[in-house]
């Protein structure tokens, strides 16, 4: 099977960049909080928190009233935001890298959507 990335300029409404926006501050907001919830887990009690832990934090974070506005973003970027944390940790205990740092406003951040979640027909949609 052949993978294929196609790579385009997005010229964005207002209302699309708004919601760009919330999306990367949620993912960087659900990583970092991935992160310190295992970094919190193995140095009070030597325990590996692995991605299906860490999904099933998220959805407990989105039904907390103080974070409720991240179901107001598609959920596929947090998902993968998850995954991403834990390559970073199996590269981590591999020996390939160092250990995963926390992400910073200021490095733009990103944010990944499935093939499934993005529609293109002759405007391309943001999923919500």
């Amino acid at each position: 099977m052949v993978e294929k990335a196609y790579k385009f300029r997005f010229y964005p409404t207002p209302e699309q960049e708004n919601l760009l926006r919330r999306t990367l501050g949620c993912v960087r907001l659900i990583y970092n909080k991935a992160l310190a919830a295992r970094t919190q887990a193995w140095y009070e009690k030597q325990e590996r928190v692995g991605y299906k832990q860490t999904s099933a934090m998220l959805t407990s974070w989105k039904k907390q009233e103080d974070l409720e506005f991240l179901t107001e973003v598609s959920s596929v970027p947090l998902q993968q935001s998850l995954r991403h944390l834990q390559t970073a940790f199996t590269n981590f205990f591999s020996g390939r890298t160092k250990y995963p740092n926390f992400k910073k406003k200021r490095n733009g951040g990103s944010a990944e959507f499935t093939l499934i979640s993005i529609h293109v027909e002759k405007w391309s949609s943001i999923p919500s």
